[in-house]
């Protein structure tokens, strides 16, 4: 099934909770409300779109509702993908787990919850995957501060707020971009091109 005939598939059959496609340079973005996102995923793997290649989410602080959970499959008959977006707010936004379609859905949406705070309902062991159990913040919300947020977990870890004065990603004034790389230095050296 083509790409096109798959996106009328799911206009029949969710009818309202479609909200909108856009196409946009050969690629085609189904918009619709997370409520039907378990009913296009489970109508999207019986028509060929077997594989979830990628799930995320997006921030758009300031607006609510705030958070975009995107969706990206495949579908390895006709070579062809399909992204789905729907938005998600509120002070604890839960949206309907994928895992008891696609596997794959599993880590995705745990790393969702640990960087974005989005919780995924029916998700069978919904916990952190890259920060510690009890870690209280989201570091990919954009209101998490760069330097990030000093934290304590007792014995199991800490963070401290990092120093914004310098890393691998802050350069040095100057006209010369080989001056300003400070990986291209010794540490001594830095002084004399700062100064």
């Amino acid at each position: 099934m083509t790409k096109r005939e798959a996106v009328e598939n799911l206009r029949s059959n969710l009818g309202a909770k479609i909200l909108g496609v856009d196409e946009f340079r050969g690629e085609t973005t189904v918009r619709l409300d997370l409520s039907g996102i378990v009913d296009a995923a489970r109508l999207l793997k019986q028509i060929g779109y077997r594989m979830l290649l990628d799930m995320t989410a997006v921030d758009h602080l300031g607006e609510e509702p705030r958070f975009e959970m995107v969706y990206h499959f495949f579908s390895d008959a006709t070579g062809e993908h399909l992204r789905l977006k729907g938005r998600v707010g509120g002070e604890e936004p839960t949206v309907p787990s994928l895992t008891g379609v696609y596997a794959t859905a599993d880590w995705q949406e745990r790393e969702a919850f640990d960087m974005m705070g989005i919780r995924f309902a029916g998700h069978p062991d919904l916990r952190r995957i890259l920060m510690w159990e009890g870690y209280p913040f989201h570091p990919l919300r954009k209101d998490f501060p760069l330097e990030g947020k000093a934290s304590d977990a007792g014995a199991v870890a800490f963070s401290e707020p990092a120093p914004m004065d310098g890393g691998p990603f802050v350069t040095l004034p100057a006209k010369e971009s080989e001056k300003r790389e400070p990986r291209a230095h010794p540490a001594d050296e830095l002084e004399e091109v700062q100064g």
